[in-house]
């Protein structure tokens, strides 16, 4: 099943997200689940969210890997979205 996380942070909280990176970009690397991943932009280009596409048996799976995801125990987002997804291209 595919799921697409969306995840945005809190306000002024780009220096929570700097701090965890490596954590957070070894967790995506650590095991089969990402497909895709990258960090939402600002007008600015700064990092203000998360788009990953997880492949994983079902929605308590998606949702045991965004809990431990170590944005997500920093406390980095103001909200996070998982939604199932149908690829079509790609």
């Amino acid at each position: 099943m595919l799921v697409a996380l969306i995840a945005r942070d809190k306000p002024g909280a780009l220096p929570v997200r700097q701090e965890n990176r490596p954590l957070h970009v070894e967790y995506l690397k650590s095991g089969p689940a990402v497909q895709q991943a990258g960090p939402l932009l600002d007008a600015a280009g700064d990092m203000c969210g998360s788009l990953i596409i997880l492949d994983v048996a079902d929605m308590d799976a998606a949702e045991a890997w965004a809990a431990a995801d170590p944005y997500a125990k920093a406390g980095l987002f103001a909200s996070v979205e998982l939604i199932p997804w149908n690829r079509v291209i790609g």
